[in-house]
């Protein structure tokens, strides 16, 4: 990527954003910190989230030692537009969404960048643990060098013309390097705990969120095992999902997990954990940025969730936006509504959204 003069780093209030500044400044780069207020001050925001409003001064007090302009930017409405409301009505419709990917694809690399050209900047940072790198004159998202960190796996919906515009400036080095590196510069963020939560949803409580947020509030109804026996009542699929086992409200002798949310049924299948595993998956929506397109049979690797580990599969498209994937060995817990994401080798290739293969 050529060097650039100004610019735009988003910073969270935590470490890794606040070193990714500091990296860009010894570069010798013109820095402006931007902080996005995503949530209202008072209530929304959860505890140990990103978005707490502590987070916000985290971010100035850095900016302040750095000597660089700071600003916070308003974007509560984008974000309940493309990220809140969106999150509700999956939950209704009985998948398990993942905000964080469509945070990062509209909110930070859409809404945030268009707006950092609006201040002339030719480049957007963020703390990301990921890389960029060229492969066959495009660029393409990688791994980062601290594996255990690695943040590819929610940054597919990123394509090679967004990618021109972006830097991931701690993607070459390890997390225990950036608090090294924020220590010596007198940051208080340098052993700042991690965000683990979803910002918008207090204390777990994803029931009252979707009762807030969503179109339609799922109805109660039957909780069927998977020969089709009704086992129970639930009192909304909101209240489940994908692989639970605790909390079903219904025995059979040993445990039972969810196999399958059915919103339009208003039905909740449950089933021993032999009965959970599946053969492969439906990805919709696909983003392939990998100049090898993929052809049917070929063969790759794909994870299905964040912490994941990666899956051996086969894919056969159906369409351009839709890949029938087939796992080598089945999987449990493939969840409607979550992220596939494929890599060849340390490359991101692309990725999408989940639906089940089949009816269980």
């Amino acid at each position: 990527m050529p060097k650039t003069n100004l610019i735009v780093v988003a910073m969270s209030g935590g470490v890794d954003s606040a070193v990714a500044a500091a990296l860009l400044v010894e570069e010798g780069c013109e820095v402006v910190g931007v902080t996005m207020r995503l949530v209202d001050s008072i209530g929304e925001a959860a505890p140990g989230s990103c978005c707490a409003p502590a987070d916000i001064d985290d971010a100035r007090s850095v900016a302040r030692l750095l000597d660089i302009p700071f600003y916070v930017m308003d974007m509560r409405r984008e974000f309940e537009e493309r990220v809140i409301r969106p999150f509700a009505d999956e939950y209704a419709r009985g998948r398990t969404p993942n905000p964080c990917i469509l945070c990062n694809e509209f909110i930070k690399f859409k809404t945030l960048l268009k707006r950092a050209r609006e201040l002339n900047a030719d480049a957007l940072a963020t703390g990301h643990h990921a890389r960029i790198v060229m492969e066959d004159g495009r660029r393409m998202v990688a791994k980062a060098r601290d594996r255990k960190k690695d943040q590819s796996y929610f940054l597919f919906g990123l394509t090679s013309d967004i990618l021109e515009r972006i830097r991931f400036p701690v993607g070459e080095i390890t997390k225990e390097q950036a608090r090294i590196i924020a220590r010596e510069l007198g940051f208080k963020v340098a052993d700042k705990a991690e965000s683990q939560e979803i910002c918008f949803v207090q204390e777990g409580r994803y029931d009252r969120l979707v009762e807030r947020y969503a179109k339609d509030i799922p109805q109660p109804g039957d909780i069927v095992a998977a020969d089709g026996r009704v086992l129970g009542r639930h009192k909304g699929i909101h209240h489940y999902t994908v692989g639970q086992r605790k909390g079903l409200g219904v025995a059979a002798g040993r445990p039972l997990y969810v196999m399958r949310l059915d919103g339009t049924a208003r039905r909740v299948r449950v089933g021993f954990r032999e009965e959970c595993a599946s053969e492969g998956m439906i990805v919709e929506n696909l983003v392939w940025n990998d100049s090898h397109a993929p052809e049917d049979g070929d063969r790759t690797y794909v994870r299905i969730r964040h912490q994941g580990r990666e899956i051996d599969a086969t894919l056969h498209p159906e369409s351009k936006k839709r890949l029938r994937v087939m796992f080598i060995e089945p999987q449990p817990a493939v969840t409607p509504g979550q992220a596939a994401v494929f890599y060849r080798g340390e490359l991101l290739q692309g990725g999408g959204w989940i639906s089940p293969l089949k009816n269980c």
